[in-house]
């Protein structure tokens, strides 16, 4: 009965927000400083919210306990606002909001759509394990246990617990990279929701997250891009309303490397040095990135007149990747 009154709450809330009402969103791991790679993701979704007078919200995504610092928590607001880029609610933590995934996970389990997972790291990358390109595929190992084998299984290892996906294809029309769809029984499998430590999965939270703070456009890198499936189909499965996705291009360092916060690649402290301010940091961002044709200093505000999501589009589909210098 909570599950259900939670949902009806939510949609209520969500009933509020109109079509023509954009809200993105900044979605920080507090686990490092951030790189030019996070406030370029960061710079677009501002942007496509201000240009359509719409919010943004901002969200700390710590559900990585282990990984995530007091301090980093501080200092991505303090970064977020040093280079212009403001949020109008929030910040919301993940750390405070295990009542609420709690609910979607009974709510789904009372669906018998949930079950215990018991396999090991090592089985998962077994090589009976199907894979779809790099992504290792679970095969369905622990979906139909017996209740004897489970409870056999309860004595010596604590459980995972998966979503129990359908042979169905979910199509998503990104608003960069155009239309594509996923098989989710053949290119997923059944996906985790919950960890075998009891934290609840990044794909779960982020889909109750968004549908509880009214965000309807997310904008993050194209790696990520697979997420959306899996996410869409937990919405509908929650009577959640659809969520907009706009992946943008990855910004990679030499050799084609990913940045990272690990190894301070093109760090704001590092980029400050190089360009002066937080306005010079903007301004070579945009235009590395074909948001601006001129170097230069600027501001995010400055941006809004020239920024048009259509020719973006057009210039970032299929982009995987643009060289950070």
């Amino acid at each position: 009965m909570a599950s259900s009154l939670s949902l009806r709450a939510n949609k209520s809330f969500l009933d509020t927000v109109t079509p023509s009402h954009i809200v993105c969103r900044f979605a920080p791991s507090p686990t490092g400083r951030m790189h030019a790679g996070n406030i370029f993701s960061a710079l677009v979704s501002w942007l496509i919210a201000r240009s359509d007078n719409g919010e943004v919200v901002l969200r700390i995504e710590d559900l990585d306990r282990d990984r995530s610092k007091t301090e980093f928590i501080d200092s991505v607001q303090r970064d977020f606002e040093s280079l212009g880029l403001f949020w109008d609610r929030g910040p919301y933590y993940q750390h405070d909001r295990d009542y609420a995934y709690e609910r979607a996970f009974q709510l789904l389990s009372d669906k018998g759509l949930v079950y215990p997972c018991f396999c090991t790291r090592a089985e998962l990358h077994a090589s009976s394990a199907p894979h779809y390109g790099e992504k290792l595929v679970y095969p369905g190992t622990c979906r139909s246990l017996s209740q004897e084998q489970i409870a056999e299984r309860l004595q010596n290892r604590r459980p995972a617990y998966r979503l129990i996906v359908q042979d169905k294809r979910i199509t998503i029309d990104d608003l960069i990279q155009g239309s594509f769809e996923q098989d989710l029984a053949i290119e997923c499998g059944d996906f985790l929701i919950r960890r075998s430590d009891g934290a609840f999965a990044y794909q779960l939270a982020v889909v109750v997250d968004d549908a509880e703070h009214g965000v309807n456009c997310v904008v993050r890198g194209v790696d990520l891009m697979n997420s959306s499936p899996q996410q869409r189909y937990l919405q509908q499965l929650l009577g959640l309303p659809r969520c907009k996705y706009a992946h943008v291009p990855l910004l990679v360092a030499e050799e084609n490397r990913r940045l990272s916060k690990r190894d301070k690649d093109a760090s704001l402290e590092a980029m400050l040095k190089i360009y002066g301010s937080a306005e010079g940091i903007i301004g070579h961002i945009a235009y590395v990135t074909g948001i601006i044709d001129h170097d230069e200093a600027c501001s995010p505000e400055d941006l809004i007149p020239e920024f048009s999501l259509e020719r973006l589009k057009h210039q970032w589909q299929g982009v995987i990747q643009i060289q950070w210098h």
